[in-house]
């Protein structure tokens, strides 16, 4: 045991369930996960129609939920069953399953995200092929996760492990985060596009005032590089 916790290998999903109790605490071990469910939400567009599914790939506690538009059937898939029945009290129809196999059948969904999962993942090609597969033509991804470069080892899965906001250590592994080019040719071979392409970080004055209690979240601002967290929309070709 560790801080209370079982010791679990990097990367291992066990851990959101040792987890559990901390995903809607504004200052707990998720906080970040806030911040970046709110960024993500605003890339997500408008639904094309009244009760439209939106399918959130990796979706926990269902965070993402008080972000998106207005209109939109938030499907939430996870493998964790503790994090789906907080998803479920926050409105989100929960699925448990797995990224790389999902239970959707081809071209039903006009808008995926996938939000900081991708980097968990052993295989990209897999993920972004399903990805493709169940996104309809014409429908929008929008992806978050971190990048594969030697600042984001560092700063990201280093340094931001120890610091108030970071994620939990022994979260990721180093060894599968996602690069920016790779992430683009895996979705263009079957067809999906990326439209815009940029980074995230925190805001200073932000984060300090998040420290001394007097906000619940920090604001994710846009930023050129992509060499630690960054964001994308992408779109299915119509055919």
């Amino acid at each position: 045991m560790a801080n209370g916790l079982p010791v679990r290998s990097p990367n291992d999903p066990a851990q959101y369930d040792d987890l559990t109790d901390e995903w809607w605490k504004p200052h707990g071990r998720f906080a970040a996960l806030h911040w970046l469910a709110e960024a993500r939400g605003a890339l997500v567009p408008p639904p094309p129609y009244p009760g439209a599914p939106l399918l959130d790939v990796a979706c926990g506690a269902g965070l993402l939920a008080p972000h998106l538009p207005p209109g939109w059937r938030h499907v939430g898939l996870d493998l964790s069953a503790l994090s789906l029945v907080q998803a479920r009290a926050h409105g989100v129809g929960p699925v448990r399953g797995d990224a790389l196999r999902l239970p959707f059948a081809d071209a039903s969904l006009p808008c995926v995200v996938a939000g900081e999962v991708l980097e968990h993942l052993p295989d990209l090609e897999g993920a972004c092929a399903e990805l493709a597969r169940v996104l309809a033509g014409g429908g929008v991804l929008v992806v978050d996760t971190l990048a594969d470069t030697l600042f984001a080892r560092l700063a990201l899965l280093g340094v931001a492990e120890h610091v108030p906001g970071g994620p939990p250590a022994g979260l990721h592994r180093a060894d599968l985060l996602v690069d920016p080019g790779r992430l683009t040719r895996a979705l263009a071979a079957h067809g999906v596009h990326v439209r815009q392409l940029g980074g995230l970080r925190p805001s200073v004055p932000g984060y300090l005032l998040w420290l001394l209690r007097r906000r619940s979240s920090v604001r994710m601002l846009p930023t050129r590089s992509t060499a630690g967290v960054y964001q994308l929309i992408a779109v299915k070709e119509d055919t």
